[in-house]
């Protein structure tokens, strides 16, 4: 019995109640780890920065993920906020990744570069209210609509930044949804907007007249989860790159010429169709993983970001243009993991540190897609995809 006992005992990470953000905290955790598990953490404990700037972004702090680091570039960006050339710090532990996005980069720079635009940005938080029944669901939110001025200023009372740009409705039975839409500035605002958000809600409880309950996300603000309601109303930013691909060029580096890349959009598009991708290209994920690490992004992010549409024309003049739509790409320059010191190094890289630089760093986001996408269907063809993966990506030690 007492053995039992023992086995099924909770025994905690250790945790310094005055001061946990310290070196010697960190040291205790690594030897509970040890303790306990067997393993060594040396590689873990080694790092630069003070444990003290790290407040808000971790708890229980034990040491660092050693991520490579890899530059690509330059890439010539022709944005309305990022112009010039870039290189570009991705973070990965994938093999010839950093080499095709590279491979990518040179190419669009030979075409005179790639032009990105950013269209809109939202970020949400979707409450549901609930009723007995579908007509008072109805009448609240014609209530919600006469209202909009008063739940606004509720809403924007919270936060120096954020506005409250419009709100979303949408009825399910006897239940409301309202899927508020706020700008963030350079944050990226999911914790800004859900405070908002509550404040808005309980707004609502003290005024309106009849009598309701409510629950802060409905699931329709999609947080950290792919849908289509993103891809059509825009989560984040929504993020065109472009480019026109010359026909010399390609054949020059890439081998491969127009109309092999526009039979193959068909024949891609059509099997992207046939399995329900969340995007019609080549993988945008790779290239927001390895951004989004480096530069202090939240990772889980890409998992609405990474959506996008891909469109092409076979020019008349036999040149190809390419296009990506990325309609939820979330990012920040300000808060969140962005002020760390090695991602701070990083933002500084790309001229993308602090307020005022949250569209620059979308659209060299949106502008590395497209590098890798060209990249990547460029070797398919060519039949350089395996080999360049024996050669670059094979580690077995």
């Amino acid at each position: 019995m007492s053995d039992s006992n023992e086995k099924n005992t909770r025994v905690p990470v250790p945790r310094d109640r005055d001061n946990d953000y310290t070196r010697e905290a960190a040291e205790k955790r690594r030897a509970f780890i040890q303790e306990r598990t067997g393993a060594v953490l040396h590689h873990v404990s080694s790092y630069s920065f003070d444990p003290g700037t790290l407040p808000g972004n971790i708890e229980n702090f034990t040491g660092v993920a050693q991520v490579p680091i890899g530059i690509a570039g330059p890439v010539r960006i022709l944005g309305e906020h990022a112009q010039g050339d870039f290189y570009v710090p991705l973070a990965t532990t994938e093999g010839t990744l950093v080499a095709s996005y590279n491979r990518g980069m040179r190419l669009l720079s030979q075409c005179g570069g790639v032009k990105v635009t950013v269209l809109e940005q939202a970020m949400q938080r979707a409450p549901v209210f609930m009723f007995e029944d579908a007509r008072a669901a109805r009448d609240f939110g014609e209530w919600v609509t006469e209202n909009h001025e008063k739940i606004k200023e509720a809403a924007e009372s919270t936060t120096r930044v954020g506005k409250l740009l419009h709100i979303e409705q949408y009825a399910v039975g006897c239940n409301r949804y309202l899927r508020f839409n706020y700008s963030t500035g350079d944050a990226a605002g999911q914790n800004m907007s859900g405070k908002a958000t509550y404040a808005a809600c309980e707004w609502i409880l003290a005024h309106y007249p009849r009598k309701t309950r409510y629950i802060l996300s409905g699931s329709i603000d999609t947080d950290k989860k792919h849908s289509l309601l993103n891809v059509l109303r825009t989560r984040g930013r929504r993020v065109v790159a472009e480019a026109v691909l010359q026909r010399d060029v390609l054949q020059s580096i890439a081998r491969v010429t127009p109309e092999q890349l526009f039979e193959y959009r068909q024949l891609s598009q059509a099997g992207n169709s046939m399995a329900g991708s969340a995007y019609n290209g080549a993988h945008a994920a790779n290239a927001l993983a390895a951004l989004f690490i480096a530069t202090g992004q939240d990772v889980a992010n890409v998992s609405e970001s990474h959506a996008g549409i891909t469109y092409a024309q076979l020019l008349p003049n036999g040149d190809y243009y390419w296009s990506v739509t990325l309609p939820a790409l979330i990012v920040a320059t300000y808060g969140g993991g962005t002020a760390l010191a090695t991602q701070r190094e990083c933002l500084e890289m790309l001229g993308c540190v602090g307020p005022g630089k949250a569209h620059k760093l979308a659209e060299i986001c949106a502008a590395v897609v497209l590098a890798g996408d060209i990249s990547l269907t460029c070797a398919i063809l060519a039949g350089d995809w395996v080999t360049s993966h024996d050669k670059y990506g094979r580690n077995r030690k």
